[in-house]
Protein backbone atom coordinates (compact mmCIF):
# COMPACT_ATOMS: atom_id res chain seq x y z
CA UNK A 1 0.00 0.00 0.00
CA UNK A 2 1.19 3.23 -0.65
CA UNK A 3 2.54 5.92 2.35
CA UNK A 4 -0.82 7.45 2.28
CA UNK A 5 -2.91 10.18 0.33
CA UNK A 6 -3.82 14.01 0.14
CA UNK A 7 -7.71 14.04 0.30
CA UNK A 8 -9.93 17.34 0.37
CA UNK A 9 -11.06 18.98 2.98
CA UNK A 10 -14.93 18.56 1.87
CA UNK A 11 -13.97 14.56 0.88
CA UNK A 12 -12.78 14.13 3.99
CA UNK A 13 -16.15 15.69 5.72
CA UNK A 14 -18.57 13.89 3.36
CA UNK A 15 -16.44 10.48 5.01
CA UNK A 16 -16.41 10.96 8.20
CA UNK A 17 -20.33 12.05 8.26
CA UNK A 18 -20.80 8.29 7.06
CA UNK A 19 -18.79 6.73 9.89
CA UNK A 20 -21.41 8.50 12.07
CA UNK A 21 -24.37 8.22 10.20
CA UNK A 22 -23.71 4.55 9.94
CA UNK A 23 -23.60 4.63 13.66
CA UNK A 24 -27.23 5.79 13.71
CA UNK A 25 -26.75 9.53 14.39
CA UNK A 26 -29.19 11.86 13.05
CA UNK A 27 -27.92 14.23 9.79
CA UNK A 28 -27.35 17.22 11.90
CA UNK A 29 -25.49 15.55 14.30
CA UNK A 30 -23.26 13.31 11.95
CA UNK A 31 -22.66 16.69 9.31
CA UNK A 32 -21.73 18.97 12.86
CA UNK A 33 -19.63 16.31 14.66
CA UNK A 34 -17.85 15.29 10.97
CA UNK A 35 -17.40 19.09 10.60
CA UNK A 36 -15.69 19.78 13.64
CA UNK A 37 -13.86 16.61 13.34
CA UNK A 38 -12.23 17.75 10.08
CA UNK A 39 -11.55 21.02 11.46
CA UNK A 40 -8.95 19.80 13.18
CA UNK A 41 -7.34 17.79 10.90
CA UNK A 42 -7.23 20.55 8.27
CA UNK A 43 -5.86 23.11 10.85
CA UNK A 44 -3.01 20.04 12.00
CA UNK A 45 -4.37 19.60 14.85
CA UNK A 46 -3.86 15.91 15.39
CA UNK A 47 -5.06 15.43 18.64
CA UNK A 48 -8.45 16.86 17.62
CA UNK A 49 -8.87 15.02 14.80
CA UNK A 50 -9.94 11.76 13.54
CA UNK A 51 -8.28 10.19 16.66
CA UNK A 52 -11.37 11.45 17.91
CA UNK A 53 -13.82 9.27 16.24
CA UNK A 54 -13.14 6.75 18.32
CA UNK A 55 -13.82 7.73 21.72
CA UNK A 56 -17.22 9.66 19.89
CA UNK A 57 -18.11 5.60 19.00
CA UNK A 58 -17.23 4.26 21.88
CA UNK A 59 -19.56 6.66 23.89
CA UNK A 60 -22.87 5.64 21.51
CA UNK A 61 -22.04 2.36 22.03
CA UNK A 62 -22.00 2.91 25.45
CA UNK A 63 -25.36 4.64 25.28
CA UNK A 64 -23.85 7.85 26.93
CA UNK A 65 -24.69 9.99 24.15
CA UNK A 66 -27.98 10.02 21.75
CA UNK A 67 -27.42 9.74 18.47
CA UNK A 68 -30.74 10.47 17.81
CA UNK A 69 -31.65 13.25 20.12
CA UNK A 70 -32.89 16.71 18.54
CA UNK A 71 -31.74 19.91 20.08
CA UNK A 72 -34.30 21.86 21.62
CA UNK A 73 -33.41 25.74 21.21
CA UNK A 74 -35.33 28.28 23.77
CA UNK A 75 -35.36 31.67 22.83
CA UNK A 76 -37.39 34.17 25.62
CA UNK A 77 -35.90 37.23 23.66
CA UNK A 78 -33.17 38.16 26.63
CA UNK A 79 -29.62 37.70 26.96
CA UNK A 80 -29.62 34.44 27.58
CA UNK A 81 -30.39 32.04 24.66
CA UNK A 82 -30.48 28.63 25.80
CA UNK A 83 -30.77 25.14 23.79
CA UNK A 84 -31.14 21.72 25.56
CA UNK A 85 -28.93 19.28 23.69
CA UNK A 86 -31.24 16.41 24.97
CA UNK A 87 -27.96 14.05 24.96
CA UNK A 88 -26.82 14.52 21.49
CA UNK A 89 -23.15 15.65 20.85
CA UNK A 90 -22.49 19.25 21.07
CA UNK A 91 -21.68 20.48 17.75
CA UNK A 92 -25.28 20.05 17.14
CA UNK A 93 -26.43 22.13 19.90
CA UNK A 94 -24.38 24.93 19.06
CA UNK A 95 -25.36 25.05 15.51
CA UNK A 96 -28.63 25.28 16.55
CA UNK A 97 -27.79 28.02 18.65
CA UNK A 98 -25.37 30.16 17.21
CA UNK A 99 -26.87 32.00 14.64
CA UNK A 100 -29.31 33.20 17.74
CA UNK A 101 -26.51 33.93 19.63
CA UNK A 102 -24.97 36.28 16.91
CA UNK A 103 -27.74 38.24 16.13
CA UNK A 104 -28.86 39.08 20.12
CA UNK A 105 -25.41 40.12 20.43
CA UNK A 106 -25.45 42.51 17.71
CA UNK A 107 -28.90 43.92 18.69
CA UNK A 108 -27.69 44.50 22.98
CA UNK A 109 -23.95 44.20 22.45
CA UNK A 110 -23.97 41.58 24.84
CA UNK A 111 -25.54 37.63 24.49
CA UNK A 112 -25.07 34.32 25.98
CA UNK A 113 -25.50 30.69 24.65
CA UNK A 114 -26.22 28.09 27.39
CA UNK A 115 -26.06 25.02 26.47
CA UNK A 116 -26.94 21.94 28.87
CA UNK A 117 -26.85 17.91 28.45
CA UNK A 118 -24.46 17.50 25.70
CA UNK A 119 -21.63 15.21 25.14
CA UNK A 120 -18.89 17.13 24.53
CA UNK A 121 -15.23 15.74 22.85
CA UNK A 122 -13.91 18.75 20.57
CA UNK A 123 -11.86 21.95 20.85
CA UNK A 124 -13.55 25.64 21.75
CA UNK A 125 -12.46 27.20 18.39
CA UNK A 126 -14.52 25.98 15.76
CA UNK A 127 -17.27 27.94 17.65
CA UNK A 128 -14.98 31.04 18.36
CA UNK A 129 -14.47 30.91 14.38
CA UNK A 130 -18.31 30.89 13.75
CA UNK A 131 -18.68 33.88 16.08
CA UNK A 132 -15.50 36.01 14.57
CA UNK A 133 -16.75 35.59 11.36
CA UNK A 134 -19.72 37.50 12.40
CA UNK A 135 -17.72 40.58 13.75
CA UNK A 136 -18.36 39.40 17.34
CA UNK A 137 -15.77 38.96 20.04
CA UNK A 138 -16.45 35.60 21.70
CA UNK A 139 -15.48 33.78 24.67
CA UNK A 140 -16.42 29.73 25.50
CA UNK A 141 -16.11 27.87 28.30
CA UNK A 142 -16.96 23.75 29.68
CA UNK A 143 -16.31 21.54 32.51
CA UNK A 144 -15.01 18.37 31.05
CA UNK A 145 -14.52 15.13 33.85
CA UNK A 146 -12.27 15.05 36.79
CA UNK A 147 -9.09 14.58 35.67
CA UNK A 148 -6.84 17.33 37.29
CA UNK A 149 -5.39 17.67 40.65
CA UNK A 150 -6.07 20.89 42.28
CA UNK A 151 -2.72 23.25 42.95
CA UNK A 152 -1.77 21.30 46.31
CA UNK A 153 -4.26 18.45 45.77
CA UNK A 154 -3.08 14.66 45.36
CA UNK A 155 -5.85 13.26 43.26
CA UNK A 156 -8.18 14.07 39.96
CA UNK A 157 -10.77 16.46 40.95
CA UNK A 158 -11.36 19.61 38.79
CA UNK A 159 -11.69 18.98 34.90
CA UNK A 160 -9.29 20.11 31.79
CA UNK A 161 -11.83 22.87 31.70
CA UNK A 162 -10.98 24.27 28.66
CA UNK A 163 -11.65 28.43 27.66
CA UNK A 164 -11.19 29.79 24.78
CA UNK A 165 -11.31 33.38 22.80
CA UNK A 166 -11.80 34.99 19.94
CA UNK A 167 -11.66 38.38 18.46
CA UNK A 168 -12.68 39.68 14.47
CA UNK A 169 -9.74 41.28 12.16
CA UNK A 170 -10.96 42.65 9.33
CA UNK A 171 -9.72 40.85 6.30
CA UNK A 172 -7.61 37.82 7.88
CA UNK A 173 -8.10 35.58 10.52
CA UNK A 174 -8.79 36.43 13.68
CA UNK A 175 -6.88 36.54 17.29
CA UNK A 176 -8.25 32.72 18.71
CA UNK A 177 -6.81 31.19 21.92
CA UNK A 178 -7.99 27.99 23.04
CA UNK A 179 -6.36 26.13 25.82
CA UNK A 180 -7.10 23.81 28.47
CA UNK A 181 -6.73 24.66 32.11
CA UNK A 182 -4.55 21.70 32.66
CA UNK A 183 -0.71 22.02 31.45
CA UNK A 184 -1.47 19.56 28.59
CA UNK A 185 -5.43 18.47 26.91
CA UNK A 186 -5.46 14.65 27.68
CA UNK A 187 -5.19 14.31 24.23
CA UNK A 188 -1.83 14.78 24.33
CA UNK A 189 -0.94 12.38 27.29
CA UNK A 190 -2.90 9.69 24.96
CA UNK A 191 -1.03 10.43 22.08
CA UNK A 192 2.64 10.15 24.27
CA UNK A 193 1.29 6.80 25.49
CA UNK A 194 0.09 5.18 21.64
CA UNK A 195 3.77 6.38 20.56
CA UNK A 196 5.65 4.85 23.77
CA UNK A 197 6.69 8.14 24.73
CA UNK A 198 7.64 9.53 28.47
CA UNK A 199 6.01 13.34 29.11
CA UNK A 200 7.88 16.43 30.20
CA UNK A 201 8.09 16.79 33.74
CA UNK A 202 5.63 18.57 35.40
CA UNK A 203 2.69 16.71 33.49
CA UNK A 204 1.02 14.84 35.71
CA UNK A 205 0.69 12.44 39.00
CA UNK A 206 0.47 9.29 39.15
CA UNK A 207 -2.46 8.01 41.60
CA UNK A 208 -0.16 7.52 44.38
CA UNK A 209 0.20 11.38 44.09
CA UNK A 210 3.66 11.01 42.80
CA UNK A 211 5.60 13.49 39.88
CA UNK A 212 5.51 11.13 36.54
CA UNK A 213 6.68 11.00 32.72
CA UNK A 214 4.66 7.95 32.30
CA UNK A 215 1.78 8.55 30.25
CA UNK A 216 -0.14 5.13 31.31
CA UNK A 217 0.71 6.29 35.21
CA UNK A 218 -0.60 9.08 34.37
CA UNK A 219 -3.78 8.04 32.49
CA UNK A 220 -4.45 6.11 36.20
CA UNK A 221 -3.58 9.63 37.63
CA UNK A 222 -4.04 12.99 37.21
CA UNK A 223 -2.72 16.34 35.40
CA UNK A 224 -1.68 19.26 36.81
CA UNK A 225 -3.04 22.33 36.42
CA UNK A 226 -1.14 25.50 34.43
CA UNK A 227 0.62 28.08 36.29
CA UNK A 228 0.37 26.40 39.49
CA UNK A 229 -2.65 28.29 42.02
CA UNK A 230 -3.53 30.30 38.89
CA UNK A 231 -4.61 27.43 36.34
CA UNK A 232 -6.30 25.91 39.35
CA UNK A 233 -8.29 28.97 39.88
CA UNK A 234 -9.32 29.95 36.55
CA UNK A 235 -10.60 26.01 35.87
CA UNK A 236 -12.52 26.29 39.24
CA UNK A 237 -14.44 29.69 37.86
CA UNK A 238 -15.31 27.72 34.49
CA UNK A 239 -16.58 24.99 36.40
CA UNK A 240 -18.77 27.48 38.65
CA UNK A 241 -19.98 29.30 35.54
CA UNK A 242 -20.03 26.69 33.06
CA UNK A 243 -21.55 24.11 35.88
CA UNK A 244 -23.12 25.29 38.75
CA UNK A 245 -24.65 28.64 36.86
CA UNK A 246 -26.44 26.67 34.08
CA UNK A 247 -27.89 24.27 35.87
CA UNK A 248 -25.18 21.27 34.45
CA UNK A 249 -22.83 18.79 35.60
CA UNK A 250 -19.47 20.03 37.31
CA UNK A 251 -16.36 17.70 36.26
CA UNK A 252 -16.48 15.72 39.75
CA UNK A 253 -20.49 14.99 38.77
CA UNK A 254 -19.82 14.07 34.80
CA UNK A 255 -17.39 11.69 36.03
CA UNK A 256 -19.86 9.93 38.37
CA UNK A 257 -22.21 9.94 35.56
CA UNK A 258 -19.74 8.14 33.05
CA UNK A 259 -18.08 6.40 35.37
CA UNK A 260 -15.34 5.34 33.01
CA UNK A 261 -13.02 8.08 31.68
CA UNK A 262 -12.21 6.56 28.25
CA UNK A 263 -15.96 7.99 26.92
CA UNK A 264 -16.62 11.03 26.48
CA UNK A 265 -17.99 14.02 29.15
CA UNK A 266 -21.12 14.90 29.18
CA UNK A 267 -21.83 18.36 30.89
CA UNK A 268 -22.76 21.67 29.41
CA UNK A 269 -21.31 24.49 28.12
CA UNK A 270 -21.62 28.14 28.40
CA UNK A 271 -21.00 30.89 25.03
CA UNK A 272 -20.52 34.50 25.32
CA UNK A 273 -20.40 36.91 22.26
CA UNK A 274 -19.63 40.57 22.13
CA UNK A 275 -20.36 43.42 19.85
CA UNK A 276 -17.51 45.91 19.95
CA UNK A 277 -19.39 48.30 17.89
CA UNK A 278 -22.24 48.60 20.51
CA UNK A 279 -19.34 48.08 23.14
CA UNK A 280 -17.57 51.19 22.01
CA UNK A 281 -20.86 53.47 20.93
CA UNK A 282 -19.56 56.20 23.35
CA UNK A 283 -16.22 56.47 21.86
CA UNK A 284 -14.65 58.23 18.60
CA UNK A 285 -12.23 55.39 18.40
CA UNK A 286 -12.57 52.20 15.71
CA UNK A 287 -12.37 49.09 18.41
CA UNK A 288 -10.90 47.20 15.44
CA UNK A 289 -8.29 49.71 14.14
CA UNK A 290 -6.74 50.22 18.31
CA UNK A 291 -6.89 46.66 18.42
CA UNK A 292 -4.56 46.16 14.89
CA UNK A 293 -2.05 48.17 16.55
CA UNK A 294 -1.70 46.26 19.72
CA UNK A 295 -1.75 42.94 17.82
CA UNK A 296 0.76 44.32 14.98
CA UNK A 297 2.89 45.80 18.01
CA UNK A 298 3.11 42.16 19.76
CA UNK A 299 4.20 40.54 16.04
CA UNK A 300 6.52 43.43 15.80
CA UNK A 301 8.62 42.39 18.54
CA UNK A 302 8.71 38.79 16.94
CA UNK A 303 6.19 37.08 18.77
CA UNK A 304 3.73 34.93 17.27
CA UNK A 305 -0.11 35.20 17.96
CA UNK A 306 -2.14 31.58 18.73
CA UNK A 307 -3.37 30.01 16.25
CA UNK A 308 -1.12 31.43 13.43
CA UNK A 309 0.53 27.66 12.96
CA UNK A 310 -3.24 26.52 12.93
CA UNK A 311 -4.09 29.17 10.24
CA UNK A 312 -1.22 28.09 7.89
CA UNK A 313 -1.86 24.93 8.31
CA UNK A 314 -5.36 25.73 7.54
CA UNK A 315 -4.25 27.77 4.22
CA UNK A 316 -2.51 24.53 2.94
CA UNK A 317 -4.76 21.99 3.54
CA UNK A 318 -7.64 24.00 1.77
CA UNK A 319 -5.21 24.70 -1.30
CA UNK A 320 -3.21 20.96 -1.74
CA UNK A 321 -5.81 19.20 0.29
CA UNK A 322 -5.34 16.79 3.54
CA UNK A 323 -2.07 14.43 3.83
CA UNK A 324 -3.42 11.03 6.32
CA UNK A 325 -0.76 8.42 6.61
CA UNK A 326 -1.34 4.56 5.72
CA UNK A 327 -2.55 3.83 9.16
CA UNK A 328 -4.84 6.53 9.43
CA UNK A 329 -6.66 5.65 6.11
CA UNK A 330 -6.59 2.18 7.55
CA UNK A 331 -8.16 2.94 11.02
CA UNK A 332 -11.06 5.02 9.14
CA UNK A 333 -11.93 2.05 7.59
CA UNK A 334 -11.74 -0.15 10.68
CA UNK A 335 -13.96 3.32 11.97
CA UNK A 336 -16.49 2.46 9.30
CA UNK A 337 -17.11 -1.19 10.41
CA UNK A 338 -17.05 -0.52 14.25
CA UNK A 339 -19.83 2.44 13.24
CA UNK A 340 -21.77 -0.15 10.78
CA UNK A 341 -22.03 -2.86 14.25
CA UNK A 342 -23.10 -0.01 16.41
CA UNK A 343 -25.80 1.44 13.91
CA UNK A 344 -27.17 -2.20 13.84
CA UNK A 345 -26.98 -2.68 17.26
CA UNK A 346 -28.42 0.86 18.14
Amino acid sequence: MAEGIVIGVDDLERQVAAIFSDAGLTRLQADCVARVIVAGERDACKSHGIYRIEGCLRTVAAEKVDPKAVPELADDGTAVIRVDAKGAFSPAAFAMGAPVLAQRAKELGLAALVINSCTHFSALWPEIEVLTDQGLAAMAMCPSYSSVAPTGGNAALLGTSPIAFGWPRPDRPPYVFDIATSVVARGEIELHRRSGKPMPEGWAIDKAGAPTTDPEAALQGALLPFGGHKGSAISTMIELLAGAMIGDLTSPEAMDYLGDMSLLPHHGELVLAFSPEKFSASRTDDPFQRAEMLLEAIIGQGARLPSQRRFAAREISLRDGISLSTKEIDSLERLRQDALRIGKTG
